[in-house]
């Protein structure tokens, strides 16, 4: 048994996937589930039950994950001190986890000022959803993540980014086009393009809704921006959004995009990292590259 074969362990158990534990750790998936069959073999349990779609752990599996977990936060947390000297910023690896929305319109600015300034770091970035980056960092899957609406609990730091505007977005047609403004009253019984219903940004639109009693006429759910907006153009209603996420469709004309005013609707964004993380100076510059950066749709007041 070595390092390499607990954390593709872990991130099969993580992921909730070989294929994708696989793919995060640049092995095959017959690779990752030779591994995790030498693991239970050398240990002479058995740690997942295969017989569940989706696969669980065994009592054995789940008390070897939360184990293995720490074992290699503390093994990354002395390579990347050992590797990084104290003073130098420009070597050593940040795994950041980022909400889709953050990671598709936002990062590639952050990416290339961190990059620029320190070329020799690795940095992985990858798209998840909020529960998942919250549950990553507690088990150091990650090292930082980037939430909407992030939440401040006994065992997070939030560092706050700013807040972005929300728009209700719509396609060219619309009878709300022309408007400067509007507010949520309205959309009163409109057709609406949502969220699924679990995540977080669907949870606060419908309670901006509750609250003016306003009822909207939802013809479709998504779990993803970019197939909401396709569904907008399609004709399908109109929808919510932080304004940044439609800004190349509005450009192009292809969706509008009207100012919500009454009431003003914002989408914080933070940045989230375990308490007891162990921060390496990368992972410090990197903080700071986002804080630093022109993230221009964000009001930092």
């Amino acid at each position: 048994m070595n390092i390499d074969t607990i954390r593709i362990f872990c991130d099969v158990v993580l992921h909730q996937s070989f294929s994708r534990g696989a793919l995060v750790n640049d092995v095959s998936q017959s690779a990752a589930t030779q591994s995790i069959h030498r693991l239970e073999h050398h240990l002479g349990v058995k740690l997942v039950d295969r017989s569940r779609r989706p696969f669980i752990l065994t009592p054995e599996g789940q008390i070897c994950y939360d184990g293995f977990r720490a074992i290699l936060e503390s093994y990354d947390t002395v390579v990347s001190t050992v590797q990084t000297p104290l003073n130098d910023k420009e070597s050593g690896s940040v795994r950041v986890g980022a909400i889709y929305s953050a990671g598709l319109h936002g990062m590639s600015q952050v990416m290339y000022e961190f990059i620029k300034a320190c070329p020799k770091a690795k940095v992985k970035l990858e798209l998840m959803r909020s529960k998942n980056i919250y549950q990553a960092i507690m088990t150091s899957g990650i090292d930082l993540g980037v939430v909407a609406y992030p939440i401040i609990g006994p065992d997070v730091v939030v560092v706050p980014l700013g807040a972005e505007a929300m728009f209700y977005v719509c396609s060219p047609d619309s009878e709300l086009v022309g408007h400067t403004a509007i507010s949520l009253d309205q959309l009163h019984e409109t057709n609406f393009v949502a969220f699924e219903r679990e995540m977080i940004l669907r949870k606060e639109i419908d309670r901006q809704l509750r609250q003016r009693l306003v009822s909207v006429n939802i013809t479709a759910e998504y779990e993803n921006v970019e197939t909401i907006k396709r569904a907008v153009e399609a004709g399908l209603g109109g929808t919510i959004l932080p304004a940044n996420t439609a800004r190349n469709e509005i450009q192009l004309g292809k969706l509008v995009g009207v100012p919500i005013t009454s009431p003003k609707i914002s989408y914080p964004l933070g940045i989230v990292y375990k308490q007891s993380k162990i921060l390496t100076p990368t992972m410090t510059k990197f903080i700071s590259t986002m804080l630093e950066s022109p993230w221009d749709h964000l009001d930092k007041s």
